[in-house]
């Protein structure tokens, strides 16, 4: 039987509701959101996270703020709906759905043009709703294509939360595990708990739970010895960009367990639906880094844990080289070795 999941993301009738992870696992809330400043924030507090989420809560973000505006030209209309969309575009650099998504609903206000306005608001909801629908025959596709890298009994270690909470529905990282469950197969799953923010142990490990999935939480530090013990066969790990090269930025400590990974001789998987994939971006090297707030270190979730002054770094993600990646799983099917000339093939197809 298929697992039901919480959908994330939705819009109805002028209002964008978006789960609250940022309470999960202790309170699961709902926000009814008519403001474009709202969706902003949302996607900046991490609200709602993970890189197809974002696309999605983006595409229906500008929905909401373009509600209110004029409709008696499209030029004047069009111009106010960049300027919405550059305002969401700012609220996170590194997950490029974001930008692909706002992109896309450009994109089609452009193809509608000859409509009267309101007709092209309407286009412009149809097209968010798409983006959400589209995304979870994704997940779905991927999971697929990655199941047929694993087999029963297997460990996995993952990194984060690339799951059912993070997209339209089953996740990009954790699609291949819904599908084993459904098929009664027993994947034993090994979270890193994803510091500062934890969402290995808040998200993945309450996400899995409740799908009644084998689920053991580990601190960041233990995955060198659970991988020495043999406990894992594989990592699977979600992605917020992928570069032309096959670089992928994903959340931060990612780039530790690929190389955890190599040493130990674990093959370390990369679910990357093609809205993440930027060939526009050469190398990981050119992928813009968000660094957050020091006091999600110092003082994480209300209670100081470092002295008053001290100095700290607190990039939200990191790139791991194309070299470490074993192979990245897309919905169009399974890459390995050279990223550079199989990439751009996924976009001829």
């Amino acid at each position: 039987m298929e697992t039901t999941f919480l959908q994330s993301v939705s819009y109805d009738n002028g209002v964008l509701k978006i789960l609250d992870q940022t309470k999960i696992p202790n309170v699961t809330e709902f926000i009814a959101i008519t403001k474009i400043e709202d969706v902003w924030d949302a996607i900046k507090q991490l609200k709602v996270r993970g890189a197809p989420a974002i696309g999605i809560a983006a595409a229906y973000g500008l929905v909401v703020g373009i509600q209110d505006l004029p409709e008696s030209s499209f030029s004047e209309f069009y111009a106010l709906l960049e300027k919405q969309a550059d305002y969401l575009a700012a609220s996170r650099p590194t997950a490029v759905n974001l930008f692909w998504a706002l992109k896309r609903m450009k994109e089609r206000a452009l193809a509608e043009q000859d409509q009267p306005v309101a007709k092209i608001k309407k286009a412009l909801e149809h097209e968010a709703h798409l983006i959400r629908e589209e995304d979870e025959k994704v997940c779905r596709s991927i999971g697929e294509h990655a199941l047929t890298l694993l087999h029963d009994g297997m460990g996995i270690l993952t990194h984060c939360n690339a799951g059912g909470i993070a997209t339209a529905r089953y996740g990009t990282a954790l699609a291949p595990l819904y599908l084993a469950k459904e098929k009664g197969w027993n994947i034993k799953v090994f979270a890193d708990e994803t510091r500062p923010l934890l969402q290995g142990a808040r998200l993945t490990a309450w996400e899995l739970m409740q799908a009644g999935i084998d689920i053991t939480l580990i601190t960041d530090s233990m995955a060198a010895m659970v991988m020495q013990r043999g406990l894992v066969q594989a990592v699977m790990v979600g992605c917020d960009r992928v570069a032309a090269n096959g670089d992928v930025a994903n959340k931060i400590g990612t780039y530790g367990v690929a190389l955890l990974a190599k040493a130990h001789n674990i093959p370390f998987y990369v679910a990357a639906p093609l809205s993440t994939i930027d060939l526009e971006t050469k190398t990981g090297a050119d992928i813009p880094i968000e660094e957050r707030d020091p006091a999600e270190i110092t003082e994480g979730f209300g209670k100081r844990t470092a002295p008053e002054g001290v100095k700290v770094f607190n990039p939200a993600f990191d790139v791991t080289p194309n070299e470490l990646v074993t192979a990245i799983i897309t919905e169009k099917g399974i890459l390995n070795g050279n990223y550079q000339e199989s990439l751009p093939r996924l976009f001829d197809r």
